[in-house]
């Protein structure tokens, strides 16, 4: 059933569908009144048609639905039913436009719906059809001018018969998708469908086929459409290089190609084109904006955020005076804007953030009293460049986003004239002064405000903001030292982001924010325990206290205590107790970080009931444990983090319970005294570290807040990565705002007493990219398999009592960037290629029996004196010693990785936590 409400990138999919409507009601037929009755025959085909489906409000999202076919009934005419119109001469029903009409219910394959032969437009848009697939039968209705089905909830293959369709002018399919939040695809379409609509339809003027999965390229004979007015294919999973010339296509108004991240292309000269809006958003389109972009006298958008764009903006794009909508956010163009764009007098969304613009002035801007959205996010604004007394002109402006842009002055006097505004993002900026928080009950339409990591103080007035709108509040590094007064008035405040203040506590009346979502407090100063009554905030998704000075057990009611609640992160605190031992069945969580506390006793079995759980950290608590087998059976487990506790015993399965960690790709045991075996049999089970496409193990790492801009504007995302901590010595290592998280399998077990032999099988997990065994028991050679561990980045198996040989196949790994085996009984030669030249003496040292360039001991001669291993009563030595070479080494090691880790900024980083990653 519908119960959402699409989202603007939605709505922008069926822009021009109105006019395109218009032009092809004018082509079908004449759709007059009738002067006589309609066949009975389709009159009865119309009443089974309608008893078909039930009426159901949430059935159709268009606010002004209605049902339609409740009037029809067989004592009237047809021809006079609401959405019914016949022929003038034959009397015969041409025409079917029961869009927005509630219906809910599936469609038959035989529906009596195909007895209308002389059908010429059907229109069954924004219903519930319940997941039905399109029936073939539809290719039977040959007179067909026009076609929508369009938000029907339709899923399945689009019929290959709807091709017969050679009539059409007017074919949408698209916007079936599960929900309006996620977005899944419902239907698809395959190439050969495709190419025979193009080939038969011949006369199509509006072509939609937006959010239906193509997964292809698209074919060349596109370009044969030449009365095309409207092309979208909006997220169908399009790729290849895009055919140019559909640009040239002589009546092509509105092209919408968004949201295909693997199709590419160049735009090409534009001699002259009819074009109104080009959508380019999210695609891999590339190279730089052709100066004949100029001869685009009729075009209204160009919005090509994400795209790999890049050069300058040629000043030609001046000529388009016709043009509202500017959007080239996330690309690498440079230069001074304001030479080519301070001309556009009419424009009305200009968003050009996260390039390499440079703008020494952006009074300019204050020129566009039409303004309603302005991006000038992460581009450089001169040195410390005021906001300009220009600004005060844009009393339309909506949307204001000027992150880490160099800003400075105050803001006061702006906010005092800008009273239409819903969305005002200034963090990381210059900002200065004092502000009083109740400044902005001016603001009666703010929804989202940031001010976070400015110079500002905050003065202690309170007034009461009854009226106010806020539903996102970001303070965060502000000075605070206590939470703001005024925010117990935001009554629709959903997202609250305060970390790294001096917050030393939680109000009482914080727990009657019944709106509230997100709450973020990390990097503060709490002190005292986690009130029970933090229970009573039950639409929280996203809780996070970490790093804060709280102490006491954690309330019994955190696992229990909402439906929704997705993240729960209390790391870095004094917390003691044990772990909530309740969970709500059918709950919500996603991860779960409880480290770096004083946690004891066991993990409770009820964690079983977190049938979503993908993150699991309670490592450095004093839990008292064995191996939590039963874990195994979450379906989404991706990370599991249990390193410097007290768990003991063998790491295997028990019983007949499965234990497969099926999606399994960290897991830390570090640190620890589990004993027995390696657990060979279990890592055969851990399939997700047996691929080597890591794309395929990404995580949820966003939450977007939508629906609160028009069309177009600006959406606010909140980064959901993951953090984790792998430990090894005592070396540290710090990764920030870790985007790309999920491209990371890792094993660490390490520091316990794991014996026997290392299993061949290990050499399957060819997704591996940290592998340490270290400082345990293990006997037996090191197995030729670890060759296979391509992606292998890290690999420490020192201080165990491994012998034998160091298999040549390890040369092999060609992105081992470190390689330690140091303090074993290995003997014989040290491979040599150019990749184990890189390591220095101290990753095989401790080995009587090796020889090689990097040691004294030379393989030539056996010659020179030997290193003899640790006495017995040297071990804390030895360790000193093992840290300083950990640290040496990897300090190029991380160095590297660091390197192609993608950090950059998003709207709130505090979610992300510290990943420290001790080889």
């Amino acid at each position: 059933m519908h119960n959402n409400v699409v989202s603007p990138s939605v709505k922008k999919s069926h822009i021009g569908c109105e006019m395109t409507l218009t032009s092809v009601y004018k082509q079908v037929a004449i759709l007059t009144l009738q002067a006589g009755f309609c066949h009975g025959d389709e009159s009865r085909a119309l009443l089974q048609f309608k008893k078909g489906f039930h009426i159901d409000k949430s059935a159709s999202l268009n606010p002004l639905s209605y049902p339609k076919t409740a009037s029809w009934n067989s004592s009237t005419d047809c021809c006079s039913w609401d959405g019914i119109q016949c022929d003038e001469h034959t009397n015969q029903v041409i025409h079917i436009d029961l869009r927005s009409c509630q219906l809910y219910g599936r469609m038959d394959a035989n529906s009596s719906l195909f007895r209308l032969v002389h059908l010429r437009v059907l229109d069954l848009s924004d219903n519930d059809f319940n997941y039905s697939q399109i029936p073939s039968k539809i290719g039977e209705l040959s007179q067909l001018r026009y076609l929508n089905l369009s938000l029907g909830i339709f899923s399945g293959e689009i019929p290959p018969r709807i091709s017969q369709l050679s009539k059409l002018l007017y074919l949408d399919l698209g916007v079936n998708i599960t929900s309006y939040s996620s977005s899944v695809n419902l239907l698809q379409l395959k190439l050969s469908s495709l190419r025979s609509i193009i080939q038969n339809s011949t006369k199509l003027e509006s072509l939609e086929l937006s959010f239906v999965t193509i997964s292809s390229t698209l074919p060349e004979t596109l370009t044969n459409l030449t009365s095309l007015q409207v092309l979208s294919f909006q997220n169908s999973d399009l790729y290849g290089e895009y055919p140019i010339g559909v640009f040239h296509l002589p009546n092509l108004k509105i092209l919408n190609l968004r949201y295909n991240p693997n199709l590419n292309g160049r735009l090409p000269e534009f001699h002259s084109s009819s074009l109104t809006i080009l959508a380019l958003d999210e695609t891999g389109f590339y190279g730089t904006l052709p100066v004949s972009i100029g001869n685009l006298s009729s075009l209204y958008a160009l919005t090509i955020p994400n795209c790999h764009f890049f050069g300058y903006i040629p000043s030609s794009i001046g000529n388009l005076t016709q043009l509202k909508k500017i959007n080239f956010r996330y690309n690498k163009f440079r230069g001074d804007l304001s030479t080519s764009l301070a001309n556009l007098a009419n424009l009305s969304f200009l968003y050009v953030g996260f390039n390499e613009f440079t703008i020494e002035n952006i009074s300019w801007i204050g020129k566009f009293s039409s303004l309603i959205g302005l991006d000038i996010s992460s581009i450089n604004i001169g040195s410390g460049t005021d906001i300009p007394l220009s600004f005060a002109n844009l009393t339309q402006l909506e949307v204001l986003s000027a992150d880490n842009s160099n800003i400075t002055g105050e803001i006061t006097s702006l906010i005092m004239n800008l009273t239409n505004l819903i969305f005002l993002n200034l963090p990381y900026n210059l900002l200065h002064g004092k502000l009083e928080l109740d400044t902005f009950m001016k603001l009666r339409k703010l929804v989202f405000l940031d001010l976070s990591f400015n110079k500002l103080s905050f003065g202690k007035r309170s007034s009461k903001m009854i009226d106010s709108r806020i539903q996102v509040l970001g303070l965060k590094s502000c000075n605070l030292v206590e939470i703001p007064a005024f925010i117990k008035d935001l009554g629709d405040l959903g997202y609250l982001l305060l970390s790294n203040n001096n917050i030393t506590y939680l109000p009482n009346w914080l727990r009657r924010k019944a709106s509230l979502q997100i709450l973020i407090v990390s990097h503060n100063s709490l002190i005292g325990e986690i009130s029970p009554s933090i229970c009573n905030l039950k639409s929280l998704v996203h809780l996070d206290l970490s790093f804060n000075n709280l102490s006491g057990n954690i309330p019994s009611c955190l696992g229990n205590f909402s439906q929704s609640l997705d993240t729960l992160m209390l790391k870095g605190n004094k917390l003691s107790g044990l772990i909530p031992q309740t969970y709500m069945i059918g709950n919500s969580l996603l991860q779960i970080d409880l480290s770096n506390n004083n946690l004891q006793g066991q993990l409770p079995r009820a964690l079983v009931t977190c049938r979503r759980l993908e993150y699991f950290d309670v490592s450095h608590n004093n839990i008292n444990d064995s191996f939590p087998f039963w874990l195994g059976d979450l379906p989404e487990l991706k990370v599991l983090g249990l390193s410097n506790n007290e768990f003991h015993g063998d790491i295997r399965c028990s019983g007949k319970m499965k234990c497969t960690f099926p999606k399994l790709h960290i897991i830390d045991l570090s640190h620890n005294e589990f004993s027995g075996n390696f657990p060979s049999e279990m890592i055969q089970s851990w399939k997700a570290m047996k691929t080597s496409n890591t794309s395929q193990l990404q995580y949820e790492q966003k939450l977007v807040i939508s629906g609160f801009y028009k069309p177009g504007q600006l959406s606010a995302t909140v980064d959901k990565s993951y953090s984790f901590t792998m430990s090894n010595k005592g070396l540290v290592m710090v990764y920030e705002k870790l985007q790309e998280f999920y491209s990371l399998i890792a094993i660490d077990i390490s520091s316990n007493k794991i014996s026997g032999e290392i299993p061949r099988v290990i050499g399957d997990l060819k997704g591996l990219v940290l592998l340490n065994l270290s400082n345990n028991i293990l006997i037996g050679s090191i197995p030729s398999s670890l060759g296979k561990l391509s992606k292998l980045e890290a690999l420490d198996l020192s201080l165990n009592s491994l012998s034998g040989k160091l298999p040549q196949q390890l040369t092999q790994l060609t992105f081992l960037e470190f390689f330690n085996v140091s303090f074993n009984n290995l003997s014989g030669p040290i491979p040599q290629n150019k990749q184990f030249a890189t390591f220095q003496g101290n990753s095989f040292e401790g080995n009587q029996g090796l020889c090689g360039d990097q040691l004294s001991k030379k393989c030539i001669d056996h010659a020179g004196p030997s290193f003899s291993p640790p006495a017995s009563d040297g071990d804390n030595d030895s360790e000193s010693l093992f840290e300083l070479y950990w640290s040496v080494i990897l300090i190029g090691y991380v160095g590297g990785l660091v390197g192609g880790v993608a950090l950059g900024s998003a709207f709130y980083p505090d979610v992300v936590g510290w990943l420290k990653r001790f080889f």
